[in-house]
């Protein structure tokens, strides 16, 4: 290589001038659960204003009917606008989850365990409502028979932590390892341990069913452990709920093991590093991300990075630095869309936060290395499995090649932007589909710009698709990513139904 030109990543960051503008249009999507800081009607219009794409809906609180009153509003929001924004709706479930009983009998009674001292964990149902400090009731029957002397068991999101000693029939016995005040009916954890919890809880069957019938666009799937998981949500979504996504949420080391098979089984993956924080070592937690985010990437499925992101910005207006650094990694890592929590939930400054994180991803895709990321995709990929996917490809090397200010995908499921935005083109995707549905879970993929086409389909189908490309181009135009004398890249196919994508072409603007 010596006396060649090279223009590696290294020089590439090197180059970076913080001073430039950014790209105008974002690529990754932001997800922001709605709680009582922006769940009115003028607070969610504010949202949407301000570029949230999926509105995620925290099933761990609230009855069916406040979750039912979110979903009216939301589409309320969107209905108030004279170009109707694409808002997807996410259903996050609760999941199969562990808890300690009540202290003494009361909601919000407080306990102090101290560092050193003994403890039983129980499963004895007579001790459900009679915790002290000597002994705890677990809601997990089977808790005696999985763990071993030494195992540790986390409890209240691992501030508590206690080693195990002995088991004693039902009883568990243990030393404090790290003490503090705990209250009632707090999460249990059980890091390193495999827990033969059900996929799905009893409640949680009812969210999906409910989740159903108010037609939501994608379900959040807490703990999921592996493959049969993910079928066993979709037997309960049926026939009615077929088209919904399902993410898988990464949470345990069961999950990590078995990343593989629930990438294949799922739609999509989301990160949820809160658990999986106090199921596998803190200092493991980025490594299992960016191994997630190259798998889910390598696979072509959409992967989501949530927790604490932006986590101080719930009580105070700036960010901290490595809030900052932590959101634009997860950004340069591969992610597809990142994730508000309690920050817009309950947050003091929900809009705040949202434009923040909007300007953070805004900044680091900017200091992408766009061929590098596509040459590298390219490696990866052996041999396209079909045309729409060498369409695909072909699209996206064109788009360098030519400096195309953008792609437009005329799609009916999304199947093909979703394909384009596998091999992440610095251009935008505009995907055209007469799905709502379709529309609203393309926000899933990096760098597609979802647009709904609500004309009447024309006859002639040569003439239909000049109308959804001229429609494209004129969304283009109204987001100032495309000008006339621009060169663009168009995708479409030559017969009518979704899986016929199969020609390209470049044209100027007019």
């Amino acid at each position: 290589m010596i006396g060649q030109e090279v223009f590696t990543n290294l020089m590439h960051k090197s180059k970076i001038n913080i001073q430039s503008q950014p790209h105008i249009e974002r690529k990754t999507a932001i997800i922001c659960t709605i709680g009582p800081a922006c769940g009115s009607v003028d607070n969610l219009k504010e949202m949407i204003s301000s570029g949230m794409n999926i509105a995620r809906l925290n099933f761990s609180h609230g009855s069916h009917e406040y979750h039912a009153t979110t979903i009216k509003n939301i589409r309320e929001a969107v209905q108030s606008f004279h170009q109707k924004p694409i808002v997807g709706i996410a259903l996050d479930t609760k999941g199969p989850e562990i808890r300690t009983g009540l202290i003494d009998g009361s909601a919000t009674a407080e306990i102090e365990l101290k560092k050193g001292a003994k403890i039983k964990l129980t499963i004895d149902k007579a001790m459900a409502s009679k915790c002290n400090a000597n002994i705890l009731y677990v809601d997990y029957e089977n808790m005696p028979k999985i763990l071993n002397p030494g195992a540790h068991v986390f409890i209240d999101d691992g501030l508590i932590s206690v080693v195990v000693d002995s088991i004693q029939g039902k009883d568990i016995m243990c030393t404090i390892e790290n003490g503090g005040k705990l209250g009632s009916k707090k999460g249990v954890n059980l890091p390193g341990t495999k827990c033969d919890l059900p996929a799905v809880s009893d409640k949680d069957t009812k969210d999906l069913k409910f989740g159903v019938e108010q037609g939501v666009d994608m379900i959040f799937a807490s703990f999921i452990r592996n493959a049969e998981g993910v079928r066993t949500i979709r037997r309960i979504l049926g026939e009615k709920g077929r088209f919904i996504k399902i993410i898988a949420k990464i949470e345990n080391q069961e999950g990590i093991e078995n990343a593989d098979e629930i990438i294949r089984e799922a739609d999509g993956l989301m990160i949820a590093r809160g658990d999986l924080g106090i199921e596998i070592p803190t200092e493991k937690v980025f490594a299992a991300q960016k191994m997630l985010i190259a798998r889910c990437n390598l696979m072509g499925k959409p992967v989501v990075c949530a927790t604490q992101m932006l986590e101080s910005m719930t009580k105070k207006p700036r960010p901290t630095r490595a809030e900052g650094s932590d959101v634009a990694n997860a950004v340069l890592d591969g992610s597809d869309c990142v994730m508000l929590s309690g920050e817009t939930a309950k947050g003091d400054y929900p809009v705040l936060t949202l434009l923040t994180m909007s300007k953070l991803c805004l900044e680091a895709e900017s200091t992408v290395n766009y061929q590098e990321v596509f040459r590298e995709a390219l490696l990866c990929m052996k041999k396209p499995p079909d045309v729409t996917h060498t369409i695909a490809i072909a699209a996206a090397s064109a788009a360098i090649s030519c400096n195309a200010s953008a792609i437009i995908v005329l799609t009916a499921t999304g199947h093909s932007a979703s394909l384009v935005s596998r091999y992440r083109p610095m251009a935008p995707i505009i995907a055209i589909t007469r799905e709502e549905q379709a529309a609203r879970q393309m926000h899933l993929f990096r760098g597609v710009h979802p647009t709904l086409y609500t004309e009447p389909k024309n006859e002639d189908w040569k003439a239909d698709i000049d109308l959804r490309v001229a429609h494209g181009m004129k969304e283009g135009k109204a987001c100032g990513f495309i000008k006339s004398n621009d060169l663009i890249i168009i995708i479409t196919g030559w017969s009518k139904g979704s899986g016929h994508t199969n020609t390209m072409r470049i044209i100027r603007v007019p």
